[in-house]
């Protein structure tokens, strides 16, 4: 896209809500218009202002490859356990 500056990444975004032991957690799947990601798709947990840690992160060619790929990783895991500690 010609009005990006070159290292600009942008992205279409869909938010899914993950309900763990009455915690919410957002997941959102990033699918890249232009620039570089990890991949087509990235699922990336967050707390809104707190994101997780990129192990944590889900990707692949597909919105449901990505999101399966975060939830593997995040599977019986305590929300205190995806986001980096402060």
């Amino acid at each position: 896209m010609e009005d990006l500056n070159d290292q600009d990444i942008l992205t279409k975004v869909t938010r899914y809500n993950l309900i763990r032991n009455q915690r919410m957690i957002y997941i959102d799947v990033h699918e890249r218009v232009s620039g570089n990601l990890a991949g087509n798709f990235l699922a990336v947990p967050n707390l809104i202002n707190i994101v997780a840690k990129q192990e944590h992160q889900g990707v692949g060619d597909t919105e449901a490859e990505a999101l399966k790929d975060c939830l593997a990783k995040i599977k019986d895991k305590a929300v205190e356990n995806i986001f980096p500690e402060k």
